[in-house]
């Protein structure tokens, strides 16, 4: 990092390392009784952005900011077989990928919106191997990173499955879903119909889990909403596969993880040059009507479940254009975008990522990202400190 950028970095971790150590050292819950679960949890970030231009190679100014993420919420359980949640986060109205809020920029840039919202409210039924959901909540998916699906991310629908175990060791699950697509954290826009078959098989000391899945994007061109996302992603559909598959081996006391995902979309776009201004909906779509396909590698070994331990981890990805419904995936690699949403695709590059458990409730995390885009001059690079704290 440049020099001016390395001193106000080097203070935004200063403020983050006092509150840290200031922090409640308790794993207590808020409240557990009879059924009733109430839970929050609290993050406090450092970012710097440096070395970044636009698609056009102009560079963009470099920026260090402090950020802050608190969710609350609480689940009851009715009986044995039902239970219900809600969940309020921090962030802005306008977007459904992030719920950080920005409490200083250190280059007086415009800290943007701070609003609290519902990102979940759900019913939830289990009987033996079979589930179902109707609310609001996450993807239910298994998934070994966020370059496909943003953890923050919560479609309202309904899902169910099953997982069963033919032994022990082995268990296969099958998740589906179909869900409305959240514009922002208001409205939603256009339909999402998902499935997913994961096996999976670890005894004590290694194991593997296998996963194929498909997520059906119908958008909604007519509805005013969709038009608002980001490189007209609410104005195409999309069909993408994904296969994903992670090896675990236990080395001594720590466990060592090597993860693969191919996403393919295979939706079938015109190949008809509209001749319209290259920001246009349908202009990107033809000019990237080749660009569907995504690879992510990674490699972690550690974990980092109770004080004192740790973990470290290696990621590589190359996402094309189209290759994921990119207003919907992962905002951490990449500044791209506008101030409420991401452009999460069109990019290669390199995640190493540090955690450290300070208790079974808290951790530090530190990540790199280096990147540059596939298609243009866009590039990049990140570095972040969490402080992540349960109660």
């Amino acid at each position: 990092m440049g020099g001016h950028l390395g001193v106000r970095f080097l203070a935004a971790l200063a403020v983050l390392g006092s509150l840290c150590l200031c922090a409640p050292g308790s794993d207590a819950a808020l409240l557990k009784k009879d059924g009733l679960e109430l839970f929050a949890d609290f993050r406090l970030r450092a970012e710097a952005d440096w070395d970044s231009q636009s698609a056009a190679g102009v560079e963009r100014d470099d920026r260090t900011r402090i950020r802050i993420r608190a969710r609350v919420g609480l689940n009851y359980e009715a009986g044995d077989h039902v239970s219900f949640g809600v969940r309020l986060r921090t962030g802005s109205d306008l977007s459904q990928q992030s719920p950080h809020i920005t409490i200083l920029d250190l280059d007086d840039n415009d800290t943007g919106d701070a609003q609290i919202n519902f990102d979940k409210w759900f019913v939830k039924a289990r009987r033996h191997s079979l589930w179902g959901s109707v609310g609001r909540d996450g993807l239910p998916f298994w998934r070994q990173n966020e370059l496909l699906w943003d953890d923050d991310v919560t479609p309202a629908g309904i899902a169910g499955g099953l997982d069963t175990r033919f032994a022990e060791e082995s268990c296969l699950a099958v998740n589906l879903g179909y869900f409305s697509l959240p514009v922002g954290m208001q409205q939603f826009s256009g339909n999402l119909a998902a499935a997913q078959v994961v096996y999976s098989f670890e005894p004590t000391r290694g194991g593997a889990t296998v996963a194929v899945g498909h997520l059906a994007f119908d958008s909604d061109p007519a509805d005013a909403d969709a038009a608002t996302l980001l490189n007209g992603n609410g104005l195409r559909d999309y069909a993408v596969w994904v296969a994903s598959v992670r090896g675990r081996v236990k080395i001594g006391s720590r466990p060592l993880k090597l993860g693969v995902d191919l996403f393919h979309n295979a939706e079938d776009y015109a190949s008809v040059d509209p001749g319209l201004p290259p920001d246009d909906a349908e202009q990107i779509t033809f000019d990237n009507r080749d660009e569907t396909d995504g690879f992510v590698a990674s490699l972690t070994y550690g974990d980092a479940k109770e004080k004192g331990r740790w973990l470290a981890a290696y990621y590589y990805a190359r996402v094309e254009t189209l290759a994921v419904n990119a207003s919907y995936a992962q905002d951490d690699w990449v500044r791209w975008g506008s101030a409420v949403e991401t452009r999460g695709s069109d990019m290669r590059g390199h995640e190493l990522r540090f955690v450290y458990a300070l208790g079974a409730k808290s951790n530090v995390v530190a990540r790199l990202y280096l990147v540059e885009a596939i298609t243009t001059a866009e590039d990049g690079n990140r570095f972040r400190v969490d402080y992540n704290r349960r109660f």
